[in-house]
């Protein structure tokens, strides 16, 4: 093969990963600037702040943005120590020829790629009728309040279905700490706790930040587990306890493209609230973007 030839070869290479990269940037900016043209005029202080009018073809967003909040921040509350401690474990004690290792790390996959809507049938069949319904016999005598889809359910559901992506992306943030720094614990008298606790968390904090965002990112558009455990169709009053029906953003979506009376009506709502999800995922990943880079720059100084 002739140097010519392996010159227009990588030339070519290098063009084709370009154009693929530059492709994905157009569609990205012609679905942001599609949407933010059609729903900039519509997000004004009154639309974030009122509670949907008319049948959802006026007023605002208010109660979908708070229940979106409360739901990924009781989700968070519950996925994070969750996936932290099983990326631990997976990191720094599993045997990997153990059987146990292997069947945990084939849960682990198996988890990641099950349909998200699944995710909303468990959710319904083992939360909803079965924790709910055994909380309301044994601590309310029978009468209902947990055996039905509450704020609690559908953040438990979320937390189910974003576990994957935090135990990945922590083990993936232990694993790059370097290996002398366990050496260096051990060698001053560390235990294993303490070299992990104390030594190894700490140094992949920035990547463990980094899962608890890309998992609050990927549930704040989650609509499919949460259909039957816990979203309301219209509710402009906000939920005040864990066992309350709430609006989510992702679902209020879906809800103005599918069932509204009057397309034309709901359609700049729609665009608007599209917009305010997308700035809400974008605002996330920057904030972790921007802490994880402080922290590693924290971290270098020292």
């Amino acid at each position: 093969m002739s140097l010519f030839f392996r010159r227009n070869v990588d030339r070519s290479l290098r063009w084709l990963t370009a154009l693929a990269a530059l492709s994905i940037l157009l569609i990205l900016a012609i679905l942001v600037g599609q949407i933010t043209y059609h729903g900039w005029e519509k997000v004004t202080w009154e639309f974030l702040i009122a509670p949907p009018e008319k049948g959802m073809t006026a007023g605002g967003i208010f109660p979908a943005i708070f229940g979106t909040a409360a739901l990924v921040i009781i989700m968070t509350v519950f996925v994070a120590p969750f996936g932290v401690l099983a990326a631990v474990y997976f990191s720094e004690y599993a045997d990997r020829a153990s059987w146990t290792y292997k069947l945990a790390r084939q849960a682990v996959n198996n988890l990641a790629g099950v349909p998200s809507i699944v995710f909303g049938l468990f959710g319904l069949g083992f939360f909803v009728q079965g924790v709910g319904k055994h909380i309301d016999r044994v601590v309310y005598g029978g009468s209902l309040h947990y055996g039905q889809p509450a704020l609690i359910w559908a953040a438990l559901t979320l937390a189910v279905l974003t576990l994957p992506v935090v135990i990945v992306s922590v083990e993936e943030a232990l694993q790059a700490v370097p290996q002398t720094y366990r050496e260096a614990s051990y060698a001053l008298g560390s235990t294993k706790s303490q070299t992990v606790f104390r030594v190894v968390l700490p140094h992949a904090l920035p990547g463990v930040l980094t899962g608890a965002i890309l998992a609050v990112s990927r549930a704040a558009g989650e609509v499919a587990p949460i259909l039957f455990v816990g979203a309301a169709y219209y509710l402009p009053h906000l939920p005040s306890k864990l066992n309350d029906q709430f609006m989510e953003l992702g679902y209020h979506i879906f809800i103005l493209s599918t069932q509204s009376p009057d397309v034309d009506a709901t359609k700049p709502l729609l665009y608007a609230t599209v917009l305010v999800l997308l700035a809400l995922t974008f605002v996330l990943n920057a904030l972790a973007v921007l802490i994880r880079a402080r922290m590693r720059l924290a971290q270098r100084s020292v």
